[in-house]
């Protein structure tokens, strides 16, 4: 919280703000890639999201859309899920780190994309 600088009543409610969408939309994707995971990832995350997290785990992006389940699952093993067959489906907590590791990632490529093309 030191980090934030949360010296004000405004200024941490902003923060609160922020987390509990942060938070619900985590919660939101660990649901319903448990209730529904054959839905098309691309109503939940963007192409980068969605491509990102299959370039990070090492994966080829296939042609077509991937289920929303693969892509939670894809994003979550950063973040110490270890997928293995008995393991289940990805927590809050681990989702929550690999979609930090994945933003990086991203922030990352587009920062290497803008330079590449300023040079």
């Amino acid at each position: 919280m030191e980090a934030l600088q949360l010296d004000s009543v405004a200024k941490l409610e902003l923060a609160l703000a922020l987390y509990l969408v942060v938070s619900w939309r985590i919660a939101h994707l660990v649901r319903i890639g448990r209730i529904h995971p054959n839905l098309p990832a691309d109503l939940f995350f963007g192409e980068t999201e969605w491509t990102g997290a299959y370039v990070l785990n090492r994966k080829k992006p296939p042609q077509q859309m991937p289920p929303v389940r693969d892509v939670v699952r894809l994003i979550a093993q950063p973040g110490g899920f270890p997928a293995r067959k008995g393991d289940g489906e990805p927590g809050v907590k681990s989702l929550w780190l690999g979609m930090v590791r994945l933003r990086d990632f991203a922030l990352t490529v587009a920062h290497l994309q803008a330079h590449k093309e300023a040079s």
